[in-house]
């Protein structure tokens, strides 16, 4: 969408949310941001602001569905959003595989947390006729890797889900973009204590994803030789890709 004014991003206290509210933020601009830390969400709102956007802040729960409907309905009734990131997502991983506890947060807070900052959207755009909905996937959404099944298979459901819904919502003039990221440095990679090829800053990922989204590319995938690394492990045959597994370090 060209000139996006009015746009809400969850995950926004730090890492790319944070960077993506900042690439965004200028005069004229509305900026809708959620996150769980609120000290860091109110120090973002304000870098924001010294650029010239003016902001709202809610600081709570993607997985809490009716926490989320009742603030995105009253960000739109304000002013009509033009774009939603859905950008929320966890991790885990402790070396040692995900627990039962951390598979259910996972999906809870990637898949369900995207619902819940999508869908109560749908059907006002579709009344407008106009908006943009975006899902932040990832690279590890082709594939499943040893020490994160549950994180890739969340981001899988992601895309497809994206995909999907770009077509479904094309009759109603709505854009939807799905984007896969590879490694990004936040505070969620920060805690990985393995190699993270074609590492790239937030801030350079936040204007890859905003130009892509202002030519309304159905996928955003970066970067290039990552995501052409990935979709050739996804094609080998499963006895391969199991010898190759057995020496991926673990999350």
């Amino acid at each position: 969408m060209d000139n996006p004014r009015h746009i809400l991003i969850t995950g926004s206290s730090s890492g790319l949310g944070a960077a993506l509210a900042l690439a965004y933020a200028g005069p004229g601009i509305r900026l809708a941001l959620h996150g769980r830390n609120a000290e860091r969400l109110a120090a973002v709102a304000a870098g924001a602001r010294q650029r010239g956007a003016a902001t709202s802040i809610h600081s709570g729960d993607v997985a809490d569905a009716p926490d989320m409907a009742a603030w995105i309905a009253a960000c739109d009734t304000e002013a009509p959003i033009d774009l939603v990131i859905a950008n929320a997502g966890i991790s885990a991983g402790t070396g040692k595989g995900e627990s039962a506890g951390q598979v259910q947060n996972i999906f809870a807070t990637n898949v369900g947390g995207v619902f819940n900052t999508i869908h109560p959207l749908l059907a006002p755009m579709a009344l407008r006729g106009r908006g943009q909905i975006v899902l932040v996937s990832s690279i590890a959404g082709f594939r499943g890797f040893p020490g994160a099944p549950a994180y890739c298979a969340s981001k899988a459901a992601v895309r497809v889900y994206g995909e999907g819904l770009r077509g479904e919502m094309a009759r109603h003039k709505i854009e939807v973009n799905v984007v896969c990221p590879g490694f990004i440095k936040t505070p969620m990679t920060d805690t990985n204590n393995f190699p993270m090829p074609f590492l790239m800053s937030a801030e350079r990922a936040a204007s890859v994803i905003k130009r892509g989204l202002a030519c309304n590319r159905a996928r955003i995938a970066f970067p290039w030789p990552m995501y052409l690394l990935v979709r050739l492990l996804a094609a080998l045959p499963q006895s391969l890709m199991d010898k190759i597994a057995a020496h991926t370090p673990r999350k």
